[in-house]
């Protein structure tokens, strides 16, 4: 016996699901799944044709195939639901539409139930009437004769093979769905839990909003306390960068730095202190600053020392250690003093020996190798009233005899040590392999040179290193016991060079040399050198002005024994056997190139000195020189002639000499020659 819904389902049109016993409901529905195959839509623009494999399976198949109008557009019924998605009010229910087919009364369970929209459904009245069973009910119908049966499987095989074919498109399509299925799936999932996640990110981002609400208020109420207590608490706090770099890190600018931001705090502090002394921070942070400035004392007392030990070594340059080691660092001290008086009067102690006793090292070196330099010497024969054909013997300085190379009377080209100085002095080196000889001058300028440049350093380190703790005269007093030793060498080389010698010039150029060297240290601004000056300046006039005295004691006694001396025919004239002759003596020569070197060299002299006195006495003993010379000759015109060549000869010689010294000289020479000129 055939069951209904297999019937039912035979009877259903291809593509169309069998009507579902639940109310119609707007929603999308599900596409329904029945036990068996799925059966495969209709191609679209297709019409639907009947399958003929419930036909072939069925034993009461028929061979009459349903007339053309009664067949649906594939899908029409299921994807064109009437107005508002419900099905036309006109259609039969299909259970009532199959129990009239099968001629039985419809179940009154099944009355009752709501009518449900299904495909294939729209002309079931259409389907019936064009059915003929031959008055046979549906279940006769069913068992006709096997021959109709068989008619119709020939009919169908063309249709198996197209459902064959066709059902494994389905399959795998049915497969993809399922895949689809299994790929929605996951991503539901997926979306499931991300959107979990979206809901604890989203209750994180809240908490994290309230979080820095929080921060917020807690930042801007920390605020508000900074800038109240951040100044207090910035001016009586130290830094561990800088606790570090006092007590750990090298000397240098850093270190400078950290002092003076420890300076900075000490004296807050020590202002607070006095303003609120009960205030615990202070007191807190007081021990700290103690122990902290206390370290400071001890690495500069270390480093100091470490750099006046340095200055003992061997070839070593003081004013390189001066400026890079203190001078750079010339806070330490001051540091230093401010903190420890005692200690740092000490460390100045310290120093001052160390310097003193560098000085004086240098010095003598240097000395000793100027006294190795070859000198004209100039003794008693290099007088005016001397006969300059005299022997001559002993030098100065050295045991090594100069050639008499030179004229002790003429200037030359000794007036380029004023005019083009060098500004370097002559070196240690140069002065021990030199061979050329020199005048005395020469040794004098370099040392007082070489004193000059290190006493002016010397003097400017110390105002700039050690003035924050000394004042004008214990600075000048330091400087004293420095240069105490060395400047006593200066004036024992002085006197030594020109207590023996005769040389007029030499003695005036070291004066100038010396006055030059007082203008400088003027400029310099170093006022310490002041008594050393003098104190040279006290040994250069006497012994100029004792040289001036010998030569006018010379022409004084040379003047006195013209008559009687045989020496006074030679320098009266260059021939021994023309006494009445009228050409100038060669004393004259001597004599007018001995005054213009002193006129050249006072041409800026002031009135206080005492240059133009020794030039007077000198030229009045020159004047009876020539007056008791020409009472030889016989003849009062030629004793004229004669008065008056030697003095054209001086008037020549000092015609080119400036200054207001040399041009009163001159005129008066002018008067006296025109006086014997007739």
């Amino acid at each position: 016996m055939w069951g209904l819904d297999r019937l039912a389902a035979h009877a259903t049109p291809s593509g169309t699901p069998p009507p579902r016993r639940d109310t119609y409901s707007p929603a999308p529905r599900r596409p329904y799944q029945a036990a068996g195959p799925v059966p495969l839509p209709p191609r679209p623009g297709l019409p639907a044709r009947t399958s003929s494999l419930s036909l072939l399976n069925s034993p009461a198949s028929s061979s009459t195939s349903l007339p053309s109008t009664a067949r649906v557009p594939n899908g029409s019924g299921r994807r064109r639901p009437g107005p508002g998605g419900l099905p036309p009010p006109d259609v039969p229910h299909p259970l009532h539409v199959l129990h009239s087919i099968m001629g039985g009364p419809p179940r009154e369970a099944e009355r009752g139930e709501q009518e449900i929209p299904s495909k294939g459904a729209e002309r079931p009245d259409e389907i019936v009437d064009e059915i003929d069973f031959g008055g046979l009910s549906l279940r006769e119908f069913a068992a006709q004769d096997t021959q109709r049966s068989s008619i119709v499987h020939t009919y169908s095989n063309q249709s198996v093979e197209e459902y064959d074919a066709e059902k494994v498109k389905f399959e795998e399509l049915h497969k993809s769905i399922l895949a689809c299925d299994e790929v929605l799936k996951s991503v539901e999932t997926y979306l499931t839990n991300f959107q979990a996640d979206l809901g604890a990110v989203s209750a994180e981002i809240e908490s994290l909003q309230n979080r820095s609400t929080t921060l917020n208020t807690k930042l801007e109420n920390r605020k508000v306390v900074e800038k109240l207590l951040g100044p207090a608490v910035e001016d009586i706090s130290i830094a561990p960068a800088v606790v570090r770099k006092i007590s750990e890190g090298p000397v240098d600018e850093g270190f400078l730095r950290a002092l003076s931001d420890l300076e900075r705090r000490s004296k807050t502090m020590e202002t607070k202190a006095k303003e609120q002394p009960d205030m615990k921070a202070i007191s807190d942070i007081k021990p700290l600053i103690e122990h902290l400035t206390n370290k400071a004392v001890e690495r500069i007392r270390d480093y100091i020392v470490a750099q006046i030990k340095a200055i003992r070594s061997p070839s070593i340059n003081a004013q390189i250690i001066q400026q890079q080691a203190f001078l750079k660092y010339k806070d330490l001290y001051a540091f230093l003093a401010k903190h420890q008086p005692e200690l740092a009067q000490q460390i100045a102690q310290a120093y001052i020996y160390t310097m003193r006793w560098y000085y004086l090292n240098h010095f003598t070196r240097y000395r000793t190798a100027l006294e190795k330099l070859k000198l004209h010497t100039l003794d008693k024969h290099d007088i005016l009233g001397e006969d300059p054909s005299a022997k001559r013997s002993g030098t100065l300085l050295s045991t090594t005899r100069a050639a008499p190379t030179h004229d002790a009377f003429s200037l030359g080209r000794r007036l380029d040590i004023l005019k083009h100085p060098n500004p370097s002095a002559l070196t240690a080196y140069l002065a021990e392999e030199e061979k050329t000889s020199h005048y005395l001058e020469i040794p004098f300028r370099s040392f007082n040179l070489a004193l000059l440049d290190n006493a002016s350093f010397e003097y400017t380190f110390l105002t700039t290193y050690f003035s924050p703790s000394q004042n004008y005269h214990a600075i000048s007093r330091t400087f004293s016991s420095i240069f105490e030793p060395t400047l006593s060498l200066g004036q024992i080389l002085t006197r030594q060079l020109v207590e023996t010698t005769t040389d007029t010039l030499g003695v005036l150029l070291c004066v100038r040399i010396n006055q030059h060297h007082a203008f400088e240290l003027q400029r310099r601004k170093v006022p310490a050198l002041e008594s050393y000056i003098n104190a040279t300046n006290m040994l250069l006039w006497p012994r100029f002005q004792q040289i001036l005295d010998q030569h006018c004691s010379s022409l004084s006694k040379l003047t006195s024994s013209l008559p009687n001396h045989a020496s006074a025919s030679s320098l009266l004239s260059s021939s021994s056997s023309t006494t009445a002759s009228t050409a100038p003596t060669p004393l004259t020569q001597r004599f007018a190139n001995l005054v213009a070197g002193i006129l050249a060299l006072s041409s800026e002299a002031g009135d206080d000195e005492p240059v133009s006195v020794s030039i007077g006495r000198l030229r009045s003993e020159f004047e009876a020189y020539l007056t008791r010379a020409s009472k030889g000759v016989q003849e009062s015109r030629k004793r004229e002639r004669f008065l008056c060549n030697n003095y054209s000869l001086v008037c020549t010689i000092l015609g080119d000499v400036g200054g207001r010294l040399a041009e009163e000289n001159r005129a008066h020479f002018e008067r006296l020659r025109r006086a014997f000129d007739k």
